[in-house]
């Protein structure tokens, strides 16, 4: 099944994914972890005969031999090749699941659209979510090897209830050489038009809507079929899969350690363990396995599409909505904000912080600064008068809101700043009284951002 570790990574903290490092199912280390150990236990044994085995004259040979692997190796494009060729499997991947079949719209139209509390009634709305469940079973049996496997036959599919024996005989006489999904949708387009007929659906629009819904679900299934006959062309596949390999089947040779005394460039040191190319085997193999598991997102892999959980969910979930929840809804009541203007769901202590201010735009607070800067310019007669106006402007304003009290107090805070830098002892006295009452102001104004 897939591997979920969405809440895990939540929030962005230090070292936030260490902890989704030390995973098994789904991880690299399992699609890797044999080609990793063959690969270093290649490299071990050829170290060990260059050391110990060979002779002078052979080791001579296997130098060379080195030196020449390990300068045309890096001539193999890899990581162009690789990085295109997973680019691509990534998109397929993800353009499969958004075309799953999902019968929620069409179950949703059948239900209000579909009338009739009778037996009768009943039984049309649920013969109509059967065919569409149908039609996405024969999909999946056909793409899916976990489904394929579950539902192997035909029996398997009346057993299970998705199909009646009568209807399996006109399935069977239906004579075509093509996978034969679309006969439910027929079924299920010939049954609408009928309740049509009948009155079960009163309008034409209705009936209209139904069936592009149908189609819709239609194209949804044929697209995935789409995907499962044609997929990433082969060759370039063998490409990929001999660039990659070939290309570390020269590191084997190329990235051995030399004798150091016979003084060859890169050769200066000898650690016996190939860090840096170990490491290279991991992210460009383990990049190559991922485009393995994605390519067919429909197979047995941990994070393969769950399609035998996608059939039981739809069936379950179409089958209430069309029979037990046929307008079947909850008596209506006034709700706790009836004679409330100003609706404002309560907050948990644990989720108050976010509780935040409207966003007004950007030009909010220029607006302000523009209106205190041009009443405190009104009042510039002397320093005496200047002083003594902004202390009363600062003391008498309580009750503005903190987007007014941060326009004052940035008109007001750089001007006394500046007074700090003369030497007049009396303006630098008159500053700090102005600057206290600004924070007393500003201490006892309370926050506009928390709930009543």
């Amino acid at each position: 099944m897939t591997v979920t570790y969405s809440s895990k990574v939540a929030n962005a903290t230090f070292f936030g994914f260490h902890q989704l490092l030390l995973r098994w199912k789904g991880s690299i280390y399992k699609l890797l972890y044999r080609e990793f150990i063959l690969f270093a236990l290649l490299y071990t044994v050829l170290s060990v005969v260059y050391r110990i085995v060979l002779s002078e004259d052979q080791k001579r040979l296997f130098e060379k031999l080195s030196m020449y692997c390990d300068k045309y190796a890096e001539q193999i494009p890899v990581t162009f090749v690789l990085g295109f060729y997973v680019t691509l499997v990534v998109n397929r991947w993800w353009n499969q699941f958004v075309n799953l079949p999902w019968p929620d719209r069409l179950m949703f139209h059948i239900s209000s659209c579909v009338q009739g509390k009778d037996e009768y009634g009943r039984l049309l709305r649920r013969t109509l979510v059967r065919y569409v469940n149908l039609t996405s079973l024969l999909i999946f049996r056909s793409v899916s090897t976990a489904v394929c496997k579950r539902f192997p036959t035909m029996d398997h599919v009346v057993e299970a209830g998705f199909m009646t024996p009568e209807e399996r005989k006109v399935f069977e006489n239906v004579r075509s050489p093509h996978l034969k999904y679309w006969i439910p949708v027929v079924w299920f387009s010939n049954l609408a038009s009928k309740a049509r007929q009948e009155g079960r659906i009163q309008d034409s629009i209705d009936l209209q809507n139904i069936l592009n819904e149908m189609n819709r679900f239609r194209t949804w299934c044929a697209t995935l079929f789409g995907y499962n006959w044609v997929g990433v062309p082969l060759v370039y596949t063998q490409v990929v899969t001999l660039a990659v390999y070939t290309f570390f089947f020269a590191c084997l040779i190329g990235r051995q350690f030399l004798d150091h005394t016979r003084g060859y460039q890169g050769h200066d040191l000898d650690l016996y363990v190939p860090v840096f190319t170990l490491l290279q085997f991991f992210f460009y193999c383990g990049w190559l396995k991922v485009a393995e598991q994605l390519i067919n997102p429909f197979g047995d892999d941990d994070d393969d599409f769950e399609a035998n959980w996608i059939i039981d969910r739809n069936l379950q979930v179409s089958l209430l909505a069309v029979d037990e929840m046929h307008m079947n809804m909850p008596h209506m009541t006034k709700d706790i904000y009836w004679n409330d203007c100003d609706a404002r769901p309560p907050y948990t202590l644990a989720a108050a912080d976010y509780c935040i201010p409207s966003f007004l735009g950007s030009t909010t607070d220029m607006g302000s600064e523009i209106k205190f800067s041009g009443a405190l310019s009104e009042t510039k007669q002397s320093d005496k008068t200047n002083f003594t106006q902004l202390i009363l402007l600062a003391c008498t304003t309580s009750s503005i809101d903190s987007l007014m009290l941060n326009s004052l107090a940035g008109v007001l805070f750089p001007y006394c700043c500046s007074i700090f830098m003369t030497t007049s002892y009396c303006r630098w006295i008159i500053s700090v009284v102005l600057l206290s009452e600004i924070w007393s102001v500003y201490s006892i104004l309370p926050c506009d951002c928390l709930c009543p």
